[in-house]
């Protein structure tokens, strides 16, 4: 296993990452209501975007197929619908300093799940931070939440922090009020 950092990715390889992209979150097309599978052109944005490190982990021993990827930047302004206010307020002095990071996302290929990519991509990620108090933040569906996402990534961190302090950031909630046949006069 092999893991590339890339600041932009384009032709080939972004038509590879694109389809890994894809297989990695089908599943989510239809379990959130806010969609978290972003189209080809959003895609080819985020791949394009040199304020965003690209994480492709490579399995060498498949003829280089991709098998995972993720994205982290320290520029929140590259990550649309995020509050760069929010974070400033609440962690200035990390604000300051650049060390409050983003995962945009972090997709593994289902055949690739349990093989230890996912550890391996949120070590390489960590690994960019540098010397200080640093906060890493993304967001996750309620689905990936029961599937221990969060969990996961504070465990992998921890191997290299020590204990460390979680905070549940934000929640938002979808309601719907479906109506029962209309009453008759």
């Amino acid at each position: 296993m092999r893991i590339d950092v890339h600041r932009s990715i384009s032709d080939g390889l972004a038509d590879a990452a694109w389809q890994l992209y894809n297989e990695a979150f089908e599943e989510l097309r239809a379990s959130a209501v806010q969609r978290h599978v972003m189209s080809r052109a959003e895609f080819d944005e985020v791949a394009g975007d040199e304020r965003i490190l690209k994480y492709l982990a490579v399995d060498t021993e498949q003829g280089d197929r991709l098998c995972a990827l993720s994205t982290l930047t320290n520029q929140l302004d590259a990550i649309p619908l995020i509050s760069v206010e929010y974070f400033q307020q609440r962690w200035p002095a990390q604000f300051k300093a650049g060390q409050i990071w983003y995962i945009g996302f972090l997709g593994v290929h289902p055949d690739h799940r349990g093989s230890g990519t996912f550890e391996q991509l949120i070590e390489a990620m960590y690994a960019e931070r540098g010397p200080g108090p640093v906060v890493v933040a993304f967001d996750v569906s309620r689905r990936n939440e029961r599937y221990g996402f969060p969990r996961a990534i504070r465990d992998v961190l921890e191997r290299h922090t020590g204990p460390m302090a979680v905070h549940r950031l934000d929640e938002q909630t979808y309601w719907a009020f479906e109506a029962p046949e209309p009453m008759t006069a």
